[in-house]
């Protein structure tokens, strides 16, 4: 499923209604600041400390450079006080130099599963982490990256936010994009009880680029990517907009292996609310700042 708008059935007709409806018209698209629920506070903020050195990706978040970043509050869900807080917990880390915005996270997790492991899957089906990164904090011409346990990659571009009518390109990777994961436990084993997973990526800066091309080789008939896109390295005080999700369902044990429970709707816990179940409403994610060490 493409659009990564997950809501509670009444809502999710409405926004693909709207989806399709601004997909349809020709008209330019409504502001992206139009508002879709009240919010309880304004976007969370980062500090973002630039490093000497890449981090060595041991796992270790308390170890090496990542010693220099700080971490972010619990995640919570992501309509914010409306649900209850997770029973996990779930923080980030982020350091940059030059070339990289580096993201470390670590998960609880007593039920490592993920089964999905070719690029592209669809991996919010299964437990995953996610991240989105607007580098013009415009609303529009963003990235998202998800992962999974296994090191499976799902990355896409986005023109504009799907209320909006989108659309999402599958076909951009980021190409030059590194990771580690590091499982405490054992993955798709029920008979134990794991401890959780880290993951650690390095974004390249210079990956971070709108596509111009549809995955088929067909050119875009869309109106131009602005010019202020950034696809280069942050200047020290510059904001950046992002925000992270982590995607949760509830397993059972079915023949000795996990299973989603039929009927029940998945978990997102995000950093900063979103206070609806959308992730594609950028002017609710996080503020990003990049600073000096």
């Amino acid at each position: 499923m493409p659009n990564q708008i997950r809501c509670r059935p009444f809502l999710g007709g409405l926004l693909i209604l709207a989806a399709l409806f601004a997909t349809a018209c020709s008209s330019p698209p409504v502001s992206v600041a139009s508002p879709t629920v009240a919010v309880a506070h304004a976007p969370l903020e980062y500090a973002c400390a630039r490093t000497p050195n890449p981090p060595e990706f041991t796992g270790d978040l308390n170890a090496g450079v990542w010693m220099l970043a700080g971490w972010t509050g619990d995640f919570r869900d992501i309509e914010g006080s409306e649900r209850p807080d997770p029973e996990v917990q779930t923080r980030v880390k982020m350091l940059w130099d030059e070339t990289h915005l580096y993201v470390g996270c670590t998960m609880e997790e007593p039920d490592l599963w993920a089964t999905y492991d070719q690029r592209d899957m669809i991996v919010f089906h299964e437990h995953d982490f996610e991240v989105f990164i607007d580098p013009d904090g415009d609303g529009n011409e963003y990235y998202e990256i998800e992962i999974n346990v296994l090191g499976t990659i799902f990355d896409l571009f986005l023109h504009r936010p799907y209320r909006l009518g989108g659309p999402a390109e599958h076909g951009w990777d980021s190409t030059n994009l590194k990771f580690a994961i590091h499982a405490d436990g054992t993955i798709n084993e029920p008979g134990d009880r794991d401890r959780g997973w880290t993951v650690e990526l390095a974004i390249p800066f210079a990956d971070l680029k709108p596509p111009s091309h549809r995955a088929d080789g067909t050119l875009w008939s869309l109106p131009p990517i602005a010019e202020h896109q950034r696809t280069a390295t942050p200047e020290v005080g510059e904001t950046w907009r992002i925000n992270f999700s982590r995607v949760e369902w509830d397993l059972e044990v079915v023949d000795g292996g996990y299973r989603k429970i039929e009927g029940r709707p998945e978990y997102n816990w995000t950093w900063t609310p979103q206070w609806e179940i959308n992730m594609h409403v950028p002017e609710r994610w996080g503020l990003l700042r990049f600073v000096e060490e």
